[in-house]
C-alpha cells in the first residue's frame, strides 16, 4: 500500500513539473512596454505629442541627420541586411517603429512594438542600390508599391561596388542625381519570414548580387540577444538588445516620457548644434568618444572576421586540394590494379593456351607413333608373307622335276655335237 502511495506521489510531482516549468520559461521572456523607449531615448532627443501619432521622438543629431544614412553601415545577418548604427541609442529607432519627415521639425521616430533588421524599402538602379525608411503605418507589402515614398530626398543611393563597406557614407550618390536614379530604379522585394516572431522582414539585395558587384565575400553575422539596451559587433556576431514589446493599448497611454516638449518650443534641426544646445547634449556624457570607440571596435571585429573568413577559405582550399590528391591517387591505384588484373588474366590465358597446345602436340605425336607402329607391323607381315610364299615355290619346283637341270644340259650337249 505504501509503495502504491509513493508511486502515485512521484507521478503527481512529475505532472506538476511538466505544467510549472513551461510557465516559468514563458515568464522569463523579455517583454517590455513603451516606457523603455521613453526612458532610454530621452537623453538623446525630445519627446513631443505629435498630431496623429501620439508621442514621437526627435533626435538631437543635427541638421544633417538622416535615418539609415548617418553614422552607420549595413551588415548581413540571418534576417537580411541589418543596419548597424554607431549611435549608442541606435538599437531602438532603427529596429523598431517607423521614421517620417516634417519640413519644420525634420526627422522624427514613431515607436512600434515589432523588431526588425531595418524598417526600410529597397530599390536598385543601374550601378546603384537604394533604400528609404518606411513611413508610419506602412507594411512590408505596401512598401513594394512603385509609387511608395517617391520623394527623392528621402532616399539614399550608393554605388553598388561599395555596398557593405563600414564607411559606406563616403560613397553616397549626389542628391542632385536622386530623381534620375529613382525614376530608373525598380523595387527589391526580397523578404525573410521570422517564424519565431511571426514577422516578415524586407531583407534587401541577395548575398549573391552583392558579391557579384563588389567582388568581395559577404559574411553573415549571427545575432545574439542582449539583456541591456545597446548593441555591439564582435567575434562574428551582433549582440543587440531586442526585447519583445507589448502592443500599444489604451492602458499604454498611462506610460509617457518623463519630459514632453511642447511643439511650440521644439527647436528646428538647424538649431540643434548651437553652442547652447551642444552644451546641453554634453551633459549626457562624451558620447562622441564612445561612438568613435564603438566604430574602432566594430572595425576590429570586421578585420578579425575577415581574417577568420580568409583562413577558413584557405582551409577549405587545402581540404579540397587534399581530397583531389587522394582522389587522383585512388584513381591511379585503381588503374594500376586494373592493369595488373588484366596482365594476370592475359598470362593465365597464355598459360592455358600453351597447356592446350602441349596437350594437342602430345596427342598428335602419339597418333603419329601409333600410325608408324601400324605401318611397320604391316610391312613385317608382308615380308613374312613373301618369305613364306618364296619358300613354298622353291619346294614345289624341287619336288616336281628334280632332274630337269641334267636333261637340259644333255640336250644342249647333243645339239653341239650335231653342229660339229
Amino acid at each position: 500500500m505504501k509503495s502504491k502511495i509513493k508511486i502515485t506521489g512521484i507521478f503527481l510531482v512529475f505532472i506538476l513539473l511538466q505544467v510549472i516549468i513551461p510557465k516559468q520559461a514563458t515568464a522569463q521572456e523579455p517583454y517590455i512596454s513603451y516606457q523603455v523607449f521613453y526612458d532610454q531615448l530621452s537623453p538623446y532627443g525630445q519627446w513631443v505629442d505629435f498630431p496623429g501619432h501620439g508621442y514621437v521622438w526627435l533626435p538631437n543629431a543635427g541638421p544633417a541627420f538622416s535615418p539609415y544614412s548617418s553614422r552607420g553601415s549595413w551588415i548581413m545577418t540571418d534576417y537580411g541586411w541589418t543596419w548597424l548604427s554607431d549611435y549608442s541609442w541606435g538599437w531602438a529607432p532603427f529596429h523598431y517603429g517607423r521614421w517620417d519627415y516634417d519640413n519644420f521639425y525634420g526627422w522624427y521616430w514613431v515607436p512600434d512594438n515589432v523588431w526588425g533588421p531595418a524598417w526600410v524599402t529597397w530599390r536598385r538602379a543601374p550601378g546603384y542600390f537604394g533604400w528609404a525608411p518606411m513611413g508610419p503605418g506602412m507594411s512590408v507589402g505596401m512598401s513594394f508599391g512603385n509609387n511608395y515614398n517617391n520623394n527623392s530626398n528621402h532616399w539614399i543611393f550608393v554605388n553598388e561596388r561599395y555596398f557593405g563597406r563600414n564607411n559606406i557614407s563616403r560613397y553616397y550618390a549626389s542628391q542632385n542625381d536622386y530623381d534620375m536614379l529613382f525614376s530608373n530604379s525598380s523595387v527589391i522585394n526580397n523578404t525573410y519570414v521570422d517564424n519565431s516572431r511571426h514577422t516578415t522582414y524586407v531583407s534587401g539585395p541577395t548575398k549573391s548580387d552583392v558579391r557579384g558587384v563588389t567582388g568581395r565575400r559577404v559574411s553573415t553575422y549571427a545575432i545574439q540577444e542582449n539583456n541591456v539596451p545597446g548593441q555591439s559587433l564582435s567575434n562574428g556576431q551582433l549582440t543587440i538588445y531586442r526585447p519583445q514589446v507589448m502592443q500599444n493599448s489604451d492602458n499604454e497611454r498611462r506610460s509617457a516620457p518623463s519630459v514632453i516638449t511642447d511643439l511650440n518650443n521644439v527647436r528646428r534641426p538647424s538649431e540643434i548644434n548651437s553652442p547652447t544646445q551642444q552644451g546641453n547634449i554634453n551633459t549626457y556624457g562624451n558620447r562622441r568618444q564612445e561612438q568613435q570607440q564603438d566604430a574602432i571596435n566594430r572595425q576590429n571585429a570586421i578585420d578579425q572576421q575577415i581574417a577568420v573568413d580568409q583562413q577558413n577559405a584557405a582551409d577549405q582550399v587545402n581540404a579540397v586540394n587534399r581530397r583531389n590528391a587522394v582522389n587522383r591517387q585512388n584513381a591511379v591505384n585503381q588503374q594500376n590494379a586494373a592493369e595488373q588484373r588484366d596482365a594476370v588474366n592475359r598470362q593465365e590465358s597464355v598459360n592455358r593456351q600453351n597447356a592446350t597446345d602441349s596437350q594437342n602436340a602430345v596427342k598428335r605425336q602419339n597418333d603419329v607413333n601409333q600410325q608408324n607402329r601400324r605401318n611397320n607391323d604391316r610391312v613385317l607381315q608382308q615380308q613374312n608373307v613373301e618369305k613364306t610364299n618364296n619358300g613354298r615355290r622353291e619346294q614345289s619346283v624341287t619336288t616336281v622335276n628334280p632332274s630337269g637341270i641334267n636333261r637340259s644340259e644333255a640336250a644342249r650337249t647333243r645339239s653341239l655335237q650335231r653342229k660339229q
